[in-house]
């Protein structure tokens, strides 16, 4: 089955958008200067909870040197916690500190904030609208 014209345009014009909004994001909330892939780490910690080191480097795709050295930068910022893993008293698990957390919902908060304000400034109504509807049907490229 070929691709239609329309369908290339609308994934090349996605990819573009995307990328600038999060870029964007990237600009207007506080990263307290940390590298986008502590910032990776850090989320996926909140989302998933509390993870190995070995197990966080496969999720990103990166050496576990790589991962420790993010951890270890992570852990002198008191973002992050390591304890040991109650079912193997050889491996350390790490986990999201009060701060880490606090960090996640500021940046989250802020984000949406500047979002919800641009939104409110340069779109109408009907173009919000249209901007909500459009987001219920790209849900349904990322459904499982």
């Amino acid at each position: 089955m070929d691709t239609s014209p329309s369908a290339v345009q609308a994934a090349h014009d996605l990819r573009v958008g995307v990328g600038r909004l999060r870029r964007r994001f990237r600009e207007v909330t506080d990263r307290r200067e940390l590298t986008p892939s502590q910032v990776s780490v850090l989320s996926r910690l909140g989302k998933d909870g509390p993870s190995s080191a070995s197990a966080i480097a496969a999720a990103e795709r990166v050496r576990p040197q790589s991962a420790a050295s993010w951890l270890g930068a992570l852990e002198e910022r008191g973002l992050v916690e390591r304890h040991q893993d109650p079912t193997d008293g050889r491996r350390q698990v790490v986990s999201l500190s009060d701060g880490g957390r606090e960090f996640l919902e500021d940046t989250r908060r802020s984000g949406e904030q500047w979002l919800a304000r641009a939104l409110q400034e340069r779109f109408t109504e009907e173009e919000r609208r249209t901007v909500i509807e459009a987001m219920s049907l790209l849900e349904r490229l990322i459904e499982v």
